[in-house]
């Protein structure tokens, strides 16, 4: 059954050992519609991983695994995707981009997005 909620990766990797590929298959095993961006584009199974020049907009959730301070660069990219929650995985934690996301009614979750969804996050 495909889920249509739709999931932006930010920090997806192509290397196995990183949990941005993880939590891309993860995501993507679980039938979720997953947009995953990377510093340069690749794939993780067929999945394609998009650069930050590929928008994307109106994303049900944006999954952050970078940290803060290679976020900044993607502030405009974030927020124009229009998302209804952002997720702060463990070490991407950012009270700047917060402030920004909340002034724009995101919703904020720190925590682990695989251990969300599998407790069964939803919107």
């Amino acid at each position: 059954m495909k889920l249509r909620e739709k999931i932006v990766i930010l920090g997806a990797s192509e290397n196995p050992n990183r949990i941005g590929y993880i939590a891309t298959k993860f995501l993507f095993n679980k039938g979720y519609d997953v947009f995953a961006v990377s510093h340069r584009k690749g794939e993780i199974d067929g999945i394609q991983l998009h650069d930050s020049t590929e928008r994307v907009e109106n994303a049900d959730t944006v999954t952050i695994f970078l940290n803060p301070e290679r976020q900044k660069s993607y502030y405009d990219y974030i927020l124009s995707a229009k998302p209804k929650r952002i997720i702060f995985n463990p070490g991407a934690e950012n009270h700047e981009l917060e402030v920004l996301a909340r002034s724009q009614h995101i919703q904020i979750i720190s925590g682990c997005t695989i251990a969300l969804f599998s407790a069964g996050l939803s919107i």
